[in-house]
């Protein structure tokens, strides 16, 4: 539900009940024109307040941004003041040096009573006050508030909290589980790690040609298939290794064909120094 801010009063400049008048025509014209004025007095009420919050906001932007500049001049003035050829600093006197501490301060308490603007300050003030439920909370038996049934105002910070916590315990349990693992297998860092591809790698397969590249991804490094050579070099054997890696086995003699033969008609006749 939008929670509205700022109201213009009247909303209806029309729909009132008449007195007893002669001329009521003239009496509804009265009270538009009065409503229209009121309109006009809570508009011009709220445009000043509008332009008195963004000239707040920025006011305290400049200043912020005129810290900064001055902050900035000091450390340009302290930075050209450094000279590396005439302060030489050790390497003993960089660690005792202290490291670097931001203060900056965080804004906190930005949704309490205070920190309400003045419109929704007076929407608040003009609004009506729960019914006294509290008064029924000594007849329960199970120890809950009667109002937050009605208004519960810490629902959402109850909500926000439940689920931190539950967050938190995630992470707990996420954390002895790794931990219960790194206890069964001791040996789970010694695992071969996965070597890196480099540039120069890349152009050494190249150099001879994409054909190559490609037929040696396919064949692995020492001209058998990928899923054959182990980790230790050696060579296995393997049944599902697809046939087209290899060349088809030679035919023996037997199958070959013969070579065609040639009848007398068909061969050309001789030259004449033999006949």
């Amino acid at each position: 539900m939008p929670l509205v801010t700022r109201n213009i009063e009247p909303r209806h400049l029309c729909r009132q009940t008449l007195p007893s008048v002669r001329n009521e025509l003239e009496c509804v014209t009265n009270i538009t024109l009065a409503n229209v004025i009121r309109q006009l007095g809570s508009l011009s009420k709220f445009a000043e307040d509008i332009f008195g919050e963004l000239f707040t906001q920025a006011n305290t932007f400049a200043f912020r941004v005129s810290s900064l500049v001055e902050r900035v001049d000091r450390l340009q003035v302290k930075v050209t003041q450094l000279d590396p050829k005439e302060e030489e600093v050790s390497l003993q006197g960089i660690n005792t040096r202290k490291a670097f501490k931001s203060s900056t301060t965080q804004d906190q308490k930005l949704f309490d009573r205070d920190s309400l603007p003045v419109p929704v300050l007076e929407t608040y003030s003009v609004c009506n006050t729960p019914p006294p439920l509290s008064i029924l909370s000594s007849y329960r038996d199970d120890g809950k508030e009667a109002l937050k049934f009605y208004t519960d105002p810490s629902y959402f910070f109850d909500l926000w909290k439940e689920k931190m916590l539950q967050d938190t315990k995630d992470i707990m349990k996420e954390k002895r589980k790794h931990r219960k693992e790194k206890k069964d297998n001791p040996n789970r860092g010694n695992v071969n790690p996965r070597k890196i591809k480099t540039r120069k790698e890349e152009w050494e397969k190249m150099k001879m040609g994409q054909e190559f590249v490609e037929s040696r991804e396919k064949l692995g490094p020492a001209g058998y298939p990928s899923n054959m050579v182990y980790q230790n070099g050696s060579i296995g054997s393997n049944e599902s290794v697809d046939v087209g890696y290899y060349p088809p086995p030679p035919q023996p003699d037997s199958v070959s064909p013969s070579p065609p033969s040639f009848s007398e008609d068909s061969l050309p006749p001789p030259p004449m120094e033999f006949r």
